[in-house]
């Protein structure tokens, strides 16, 4: 192995990260690892919209990410090395996971270093490719939705064909549930395939007279979008009385901000939802990813792959992600 490895980094990201990012010349030394760690060789690795959202907040990231920082959380590679008090990892073994939280030094290079909790096998015979795109967006529809539902009951995913939508629909599928999705026109078909039993298309339809149509049925609604502004507001309305809310995708605009506190703070007296409002932010347990990637073996769930670029086109990948149009995740081949 040698002391230096390829990688991504940002000092600012003043014009865009995609505007910023530069591969050191002389590479940047390989991560060392403390006892309960695993040194990952990347294969390949995915994007999500938090690798830019966070490093792009202006004053704020100044006092959360380090400089340089290396972007990237999801990953699929081989185990490089492990620390000393590890045990059930062997150098060389497949594995795949997420370095969610971790700032700093991320998965857009050769190696990378991650506890226990955020690793797991890979399963044989799925492509490395899927297994990297796993990660920040299968664990939060995974948190979203097991445990609080069970075969039968109805779950409705607002935004149905992104990274953390496409996930959603599957696994409430997978523990045997109806689903309704919405998406885009070009997208329709996708949410069908991936196993929704009913389609929105949010820009043919009002989504919450619709979903208000269907009555007091949902046990969850996860909301992948933030939009429309009045979803939880209304979501009394088609929420059974215990039902619950999980907001996932949200903008970091004052606007966006403020629906969020609303939504959190206003009690239902004074014109805010009834239901149980929840922010699901994921976190990183190894026996998730387990649990997806059986589902994985089993044909149960896959990541719907958008496009994959090649490491030397990272800019251009995060150019991609920032258009909010992407199908599924977007792949980088780093080895």
């Amino acid at each position: 192995m040698t002391n230096k490895m390829k990688c991504w980094q940002f000092h600012t990201t003043s014009t865009g990260l995609e505007n910023t990012l530069f591969t050191p010349a002389t590479g940047t030394p390989n991560p060392s690892i403390f006892p309960t760690q695993l040194l990952i060789q990347v294969h390949s690795a995915a994007l999500n919209p938090a690798d830019y959202k966070v490093a792009e907040l202006g004053l704020l990231a100044k006092a959360l990410v380090p400089s340089p920082s290396i972007p990237g959380m999801d990953f699929y590679g081989t185990v490089a090395a492990t620390g000393k008090e590890v045990q059930g990892y062997q150098v060389g073994e497949r594995v795949f996971g997420t370095r969610i939280a971790s700032l700093g030094q991320g998965s857009l290079a050769e190696f990378v270093v991650v506890g226990v909790e955020m690793v797991t096998r890979a399963p044989e015979g799925v492509d490395g490719d899927e297994l990297a795109g796993v990660g920040v967006a299968g664990l939060t529809a995974y948190q979203c939705i097991v445990g609080n539902v069970g075969e039968g009951d109805r779950v409705f995913v607002n935004g149905g064909s992104g990274g953390t939508g496409v996930f959603g629909i599957q696994i409430a599928k997978a523990l045997g549930c109806w689903v309704l999705a919405t998406c885009s026109t070009a997208n329709v078909r996708l949410c069908e395939k991936l196993g929704a039993d009913e389609v929105l298309d949010y820009t043919r339809v009002d989504v919450v007279r619709e979903v208000e149509a269907m009555g007091r049925v949902f046990k969850l609604v996860v909301d992948n979008v933030g939009a429309p502004a009045n979803l939880y507001r209304a979501s009394h309305r088609f929420l059974v009385p215990d039902g619950r809310f999980c907001q996932v995708g949200a903008g970091f605009s004052l606007q966006q901000v403020a629906q969020m506190g609303s939504n959190m703070l206003l009690p239902g007296f004074l014109g805010g939802g009834k239901n149980k409002y929840e922010m699901v932010l994921a976190k990183p347990v190894s026996k998730h990813l387990a649990q997806i990637g059986r589902w994985m073996k089993e044909g149960k769930v896959r990541t719907v792959i958008d496009e994959v670029f090649e490491f030397e086109n990272v800019p251009n990948a995060f150019r991609k992600l920032k258009t909010g149009r992407a199908k599924g995740k977007i792949i980088v081949h780093v080895k």
